[in-house]
């Protein structure tokens, strides 16, 4: 990705943190994904392959788009250390979101 999405990708995910429109980590991701409370899942490139693996088949199921990202990026977003999935919930920065990552490579998409 290009730097100036990434700026934007992090931007967006840090106003859908302060907001309280986004849900961090693995179980509350899939939780969230089961009920269908979020719009779109981000997982960090260095999530686990357990964590892939859960969150592409919930997805998978539940027809929500699954998006890798760069390695660190949703850490320093949100300003957590150690989160490597996050899910935003319905809304304009949503659609930003899935504008952004949607005009982006193959090979950056899990699903």
């Amino acid at each position: 990705m290009i730097a100036d999405r990434m700026a934007r990708i992090r931007g967006y995910l840090g106003l859908c943190a302060r907001s309280g429109q986004l849900v961090m980590g693995q179980e509350a991701c899939v939780d969230a994904v089961r009920k269908n409370r979020v719009a779109l899942i981000l997982l960090d490139d260095a999530g686990s392959e357990n964590t892939r693996k859960r969150l592409t088949d919930a997805c998978g199921i539940h027809g929500i788009p699954l998006f890798g990202i760069a390695e660190g990026t949703i850490a320093s977003a949100v300003g957590k250390e150690g989160i490597k999935a996050v899910g935003t919930k319905s809304g304009g920065i949503t659609g930003q979101l899935l504008t952004l990552l949607s005009n982006e490579p193959a090979e950056d998409l899990f699903t």
